[in-house]
């Protein structure tokens, strides 16, 4: 975790947030990546939802979006996940690190 942001201060910051992106029947689909994508570039630390079927399928479909988006797991719970991936240019009114921790 870089920019003086620990793992307590994230999922701080996370449990406030709503979830933004949901995964559920039709699994990681292009039009979900493509939000994926733009949520973490947009927010950096976003929470999202997995609405597939057994805890073992969350686990893979969670698992190949991490490795696809290349975002870290800060946390899970149930089917909620809280993912962080670094912008290189945050945008001060979108990234929830920004706001939170300014």
């Amino acid at each position: 975790m870089t920019r003086k942001t620990n793992t307590r201060q994230l999922r701080a910051i996370g449990h406030k947030l709503h979830p933004i992106v949901t995964i559920a029947g039709n699994g990681l689909s292009e039009t979900v990546l493509l939000e994926l994508e733009r949520a973490l570039n947009d927010h950096e630390l976003i929470k999202i939802k997995l609405a597939v079927g057994s805890r073992e399928a969350r686990d893979e479909v969670l698992a190949q979006l991490l490795e696809d988006s290349k975002a870290e797991l800060v946390q899970r719970v149930g089917n909620t996940a809280l993912l962080l991936r670094h912008s290189a240019q945050p945008d001060p009114k979108k990234s929830n690190l920004l706001r939170m921790l300014g």
